[in-house]
């Protein structure tokens, strides 16, 4: 097992094949620890240089609607009024902490995503 460091994309990128040609390691082999190492060599480049940013609010409750189905009527009475749900969506009026706490108990949206500011 030869493992370095990744430190730019070539590295990077030498990681990656070489993690495809270890994906049928046998258990407790040498090639499975080297597969676990690369792994989290990999997983750590990739936090650094391709940063997934958490989804905004509107998006997480839009996203949210679209998998249970739900159209805007359909939080009303998890935010309040139809006119609160529009200027919500349309980011004209910010969530309060009672409707973060409905919307994380009633639709299982994350309250640390709730809670970000724009």
């Amino acid at each position: 097992m030869n493992v370095k460091p990744i430190k730019n994309k070539k590295d990077f990128e030498n990681a990656l094949l070489r993690i495809g040609s270890l994906m049928e390691a046998k258990r407790n082999s040498r090639e499975l620890d080297e597969l676990e190492v690369l792994s989290i060599l990999v997983e750590k480049y990739e936090d650094e240089h391709f940063p997934i940013k958490n989804p905004t609010p509107i998006e997480s409750i839009r996203f949210r609607m679209e998998q249970m189905g739900l159209s805007q009527s359909d939080l009303v009475p998890v935010i309040g009024s139809r006119s609160k749900v529009s200027e919500i969506l349309s980011g004209k009026r910010d969530l309060s902490v009672r409707m973060i706490r409905a919307l994380h108990d009633r639709l299982n949206i994350p309250a640390d995503v709730l809670i970000q500011t724009k």
